[in-house]
């Protein structure tokens, strides 16, 4: 296979899986490992990919890069939705339950609306005014603290604010996955808030989509051991599913289409 054909199918890959390692970019293209090496070299100089240790990635953002609420809750509109669908499942009447700050969490809000006889607690402004507008009859307990552009309430006064307290179940958001950096965030205080919510649940859910994979935030909130399952989108790419089964929990994907709990595909 000539070079420039070779290099087109990597970057078309790493495209689809997000993150491809070169152990696998060697096997599909029946190429060795030191070829591959020089390849993802090349197209990391060319901007097509972004090298990483035993691997490549897509060229993300930088670390610390936190894009607003507003731009984040028109993007993967479809793919949320039918996650928090699926969240919704999860959710039985009495429970207190976590919803930590983030647009896919703000869509499990919206779906949660209507229910009664809920206690949720946020770092979230804007979840807890879907609550307040809905007038419905869950109970908010809204964390203070200091703002960020993902509107996240952080900040010591947020994170001694659920230090006492006891969730049945928390869904968390996350900016980023990846196989050695976990779940991320490019906040560092965010990523303080995320853990104390992780430490006050019995069971930690990160709702995710397929886009988050491969995207590393300067912070790390948890590892993938310490998550007990993950929910996402059919699009996720192969690998990545592979990666999660083996370190998580639970994975569970929603088709897009049709997020009827039929649709969905779980492996313990």
């Amino acid at each position: 296979m000539l070079a420039d054909v070779r290099r087109t199918e990597i970057v078309a890959i790493v495209a689809r899986e997000r993150v491809a390692r070169v152990a696998d970019l060697a096997e599909l293209l029946g190429v060795s490992v030191v070829t591959v090496r020089r390849d993802i070299e090349a197209l990391d100089d060319a901007g097509l990919v972004q090298k990483i240790h035993g691997g490549a990635k897509l060229p993300g953002d930088a670390g610390t890069h936190e894009p607003g609420f507003e731009l984040k809750s028109t993007q993967s509109t479809q793919e949320k939705k039918a996650i928090a669908q699926a969240a919704v499942q999860l959710v039985h009447d009495g429970m207190a339950i976590g919803l930590s700050a983030g647009t896919t969490t703000w869509a499990l809000a919206k779906a949660l609306s209507s229910r009664k006889n809920l206690t949720v607690v946020t770092n979230s402004v804007k979840i807890a005014d879907v609550f307040q507008g809905a007038g419905s009859r869950v109970s908010v307990i809204l964390t203070g603290g200091e703002r960020t552009p993902s509107d996240a309430l952080v900040g010591p006064i947020a994170t001694q604010s659920v230090r006492s307290l006891h969730l049945d179940i928390l869904f968390l958001g996350v900016h980023g996955v990846d196989e050695v950096a976990g779940f991320t965030t490019p906040n560092l205080l965010e990523a303080e808030m995320d853990r104390a919510l992780i430490e006050a649940a019995r069971r930690v859910v990160v709702l995710a989509d397929h886009s988050k994979w491969g995207t590393v935030g300067i912070s790390t909130i948890a590892a993938m051991e310490d998550v007990d399952e993950v929910i996402s989108d059919d699009a996720l790419g192969l690998e990545a599913q592979r990666i999660l089964r083996e370190h998580v929990g639970k994975l569970r994907l929603v088709g897009i289409a049709t997020h009827s709990p039929e649709s969905l595909a779980a492996q313990s």
